[in-house]
């Protein structure tokens, strides 16, 4: 008996450490803080007085993630499945918590953060976004052969997505988290064994809907017009330059400065630094 809970012990502790997805994680997050280096100096520079003030703050986050990374990878992911629905409901409930008052924290009339003592601002929908996960992965594996039915298998893995939809639309008016999950579970619906046909069908009358829906209380209800101004932007972005067009004229900017491949790193903000210097 003993020596079977000590073989247990030994799987769940021990198991073999992926060093080429640590490493490549390693790669990715290095590259990243990089350009974050890259084309936040300016900004920063002007706001702070210092260069390096919003790279820190990366890098302390990203020193806490690897601990964190680390950390989880010592646990069987399977112990995971045993919490899927407390998972979940962690999931929606952490999406409330913008509207705690003194907790909560609104910019740009948007209600998507919250404050905590380490980070001085934090968006709960990156939690949900990893709860989801966690949570289909089990779901759709406990029903794997039932992914066929058109209820069991489509319809109601996203009537149980929808309170979290909802509450990100509805309260943190966050469309692109809302797209993002709704992409990811429909990703792993297909892995799964869904039905393509049920997500061309019923997804294509979905996406109608959806943006039918957003022109009427736009237009007629003067609510969430701004996503309406966001999606069709790219048409004439000129015609709300400092809007909705606003990054998509930057991007036009940068691409026509830089090209394919850039101007390189730290030249671009050499050129700003200059421009501002001249200004004066």
């Amino acid at each position: 008996m003993a020596k079977k809970k000590q073989a247990t012990k030994k799987n769940i502790t021990y198991k073999p450490f992926d060093f080429i997805l640590f490493i490549t994680v390693l790669l990715l997050l290095a590259l990243g803080i990089t350009m974050v280096l890259s084309a936040s100096s300016p900004s920063s520079l002007a706001t702070t007085g210092s260069s390096y003030t919003y790279v820190i703050k990366q890098l302390v986050s990203a020193v806490i993630g690897i601990i964190a990374m680390l950390i989880l990878s010592k646990i069987d992911y399977k112990k995971y499945a045993n919490f899927y629905k407390i998972v979940y409901f962690i999931s929606l409930i952490v999406l409330l918590l913008v509207l705690v008052p003194g907790f909560g924290r609104t910019v740009n009339g948007a209600r998507r953060w919250i404050n905590l003592p380490i980070v001085s601002s934090f968006q709960p929908s990156e939690l949900t976004k990893i709860g989801v996960i966690v949570f289909y992965a089990t779901f759709l594996t406990k029903h794997k052969d039932e992914l066929k039915n058109i209820w069991k298998g489509f319809l109601k893995p996203f009537f149980i997505l929808s309170p979290i939809i909802l509450v990100l639309l509805g309260v943190q008016t966050h469309l692109s988290a809302s797209i993002i999950i709704i992409l990811v579970v429909s990703v792993m619906m297909l892995v799964a064994g869904s039905r393509p046909a049920h997500f061309v069908t019923f997804g294509t009358i979905g996406a109608t809907g959806l943006i039918g829906g957003m022109y009427v209380l736009a237009k007629f209800f003067e609510i969430g017009g701004f996503r309406l101004k966001r999606i069709t932007a790219f048409l004439n972005p000129w015609a709300d330059a400092q809007g909705s067009g606003w990054q998509i004229i930057q991007s036009l900017y940068a691409i026509g400065s830089g090209g394919l491949f850039g101007v390189g790193l730290r030249r671009e903000q050499t050129k700003i630094f200059i421009h501002i210097r001249t200004a004066q």
